[in-house]
C-alpha cells in the first residue's frame, strides 16, 4: 500500500457525497487504506451505480440524508471524525439551469452546515472541501491557466454556487476554523473521467452508454478544451491536502488539481482517444441549438452556457505538497475503458479498481 494511503489506516474519516462518483472511489480507497470510513449522502444519483457495483458500502458506514438538514449532519460529527472530505454537491452544470435553487441550496447551504459542524466538532484536524475549476472568472483568454489567486466569479448556477462554496471555506477557515485547530482547504478539480461515471451530461459516461447500447458517440462542444483527468488523480491530491495540512497547518489553503499542459484536449480529441480504445466505437459531432430550432419549447429556455476554453494551472500543488499528474490523458482513457469492459462482461468490480488503484501508485 503506498505511504500516502498508510496515512489513513485507522483514523475516522467522514466523506460526504459517498455515494456518488467521486465519492464511491473515495470511500473505496479509504476503506482500502484501513481508514473508518463514515459516509452521509442522499441515495446513489444515477442507475446503475458504482456505489452499488463494487459494493462499497461493505467497507464503510454509510447514512443516507441531507447535507441541508443540519440536524442530520450534526449526527456524523458527533462520530467524532478527525478528517472530513466534503463532495455532496449537485454537480452537473447543465442541470443547474434546470434548477438553481436546489443547486444553490445544495452547493451552498450544504457547504455552510458542513463548515459549522466542523467549527462545533474538537475531533476535526483535516477538512478538505471539493469545489471545482469553474469557480474562476473565466474570460476563455487562449491559452491562459488559471491559478489560485484569480477572480472566484462562476457564470451559471453550478459555477457561481461553487465560488460561494469556496470563499465561504476561506472565510469560516479566517475566522474559526484555524483558531479551532481545524486546518481547512479548498480543492478546485478539472473534468474527471473513470469508470463507474454515469452521470448525465459528461463526455465519457456519454461514450459509456453507447458501447453498452451499440450507438454512435454524439458529441456536444467538440472544440471546448477541458482539463479531463482520471477520478486517480483529484482523488490522490485531495488525500495528500488532507495528510499534509494535518500534519502541518501552514499547508492549508486553496489549490488547484488539474493535469499537465499536454494533457489539456478538446471534447472532439477526447472521443477520439475512446474511439480508438473501444473496437467498433464512432461518433458525431451534434449541434443543439440547429437540431431544438423547430422545437418552440426549447427556444423559450435561456442558453446554457458553456465554457469554450478553460485551463488550470497547477504549479502550486506541486510546489508546496509535491503532487503530480500520474497517468496521461490516454491512459485515464485506456483505464475507463478498461472498467467499461469488466463492468459489460460481469467481472469483479471491486478488484478491478483495486488493481488500477496499485497501478497508480505503482506508476
Amino acid at each position: 500500500m503506498d505511504a500516502l494511503l498508510d496515512f489513513f489506516a485507522g483514523k475516522c474519516v467522514l466523506v460526504t457525497g459517498h455515494t456518488g462518483f467521486k465519492g464511491s472511489w473515495l470511500s473505496f480507497m479509504l476503506a482500502q487504506a484501513g481508514a473508518d470510513v463514515v459516509g452521509y449522502s442522499l441515495a446513489a444519483p444515477t442507475s446503475p451505480h458504482l456505489y452499488g457495483l463494487a459494493h462499497v458500502e461493505d467497507g464503510m458506514t454509510s447514512y443516507l440524508g441531507d447535507v441541508c438538514r443540519i440536524e442530520q449532519l450534526e449526527a456524523m460529527f458527533e462520530l467524532e471524525p478527525e478528517i472530513v472530505f466534503h463532495l455532496a454537491a449537485q454537480p452537473i452544470v447543465r442541470d443547474s439551469y434546470d434548477d438553481p435553487h436546489a443547486t444553490f441550496e445544495i452547493n451552498t447551504q450544504g457547504t455552510l452546515n458542513v463548515l459549522e459542524c466542523a467549527r462545533q466538532a474538537p475531533s476535526v484536524r483535516s477538512l478538505v472541501n471539493v469545489t471545482t475549476d469553474k469557480v474562476y472568472f473565466n474570460e476563455e483568454l487562449p491559452d491562459y491557466a488559471y491559478a489560485e489567486e484569480d477572480k472566484l466569479e462562476g457564470y451559471d448556477p453550478y459555477s457561481n454556487s461553487k465560488s460561494c462554496s469556496d470563499l465561504m471555506t476561506r472565510s469560516y477557515a479566517r475566522c474559526f476554523l484555524d483558531a479551532a485547530g481545524c486546518a481547512t482547504s479548498t480543492a478546485r478539480a478539472g473534468n474527471v473521467i473513470g469508470g463507474g461515471d454515469f452521470a448525465n451530461d459528461r463526455v465519457i459516461a456519454d461514450c459509456v452508454r453507447a458501447a453498452a447500447e451499440g450507438h454512435e458517440v454524439l458529441v456536444r462542444n467538440p472544440d471546448s478544451v477541458r482539463p479531463f483527468q482520471h477520478v486517480l488523480e483529484p482523488l490522490s491530491a485531495y488525500l495528500l491536502i488532507a495528510k499534509s495540512q494535518y500534519e502541518d497547518a501552514s499547508k492549508a489553503g486553496s489549490y488547484n488539481v488539474g493535469p499537465d499542459e499536454c494533457d489539456c484536449v478538446t471534447t472532439g480529441e477526447l472521443v477520439d482517444l475512446w474511439c480508438s480504445r473501444w473496437e467498433g466505437a464512432t461518433s458525431r459531432c451534434v449541434d443543439e441549438k440547429a437540431s431544438g430550432a423547430a422545437d418552440s419549447a426549447a427556444q423559450t429556455e435561456p442558453d446554457k452556457h458553456e465554457a469554450g476554453f478553460l485551463k488550470l494551472d497547477n504549479s502550486k500543488i506541486k510546489r508546496d505538497l509535491g503532487w503530480r499528474p500520474r497517468w496521461h490523458i490516454d491512459e485515464a482513457v485506456a483505464r475507463t475503458a478498461e472498467w467499461t469492459r469488466a463492468w459489460l462482461d460481469g467481472d469483479d468490480i471491486a478488484a478491478c479498481m483495486r488493481a488500477q488503484i496499485d497501478d497508480y501508485f505503482a506508476s
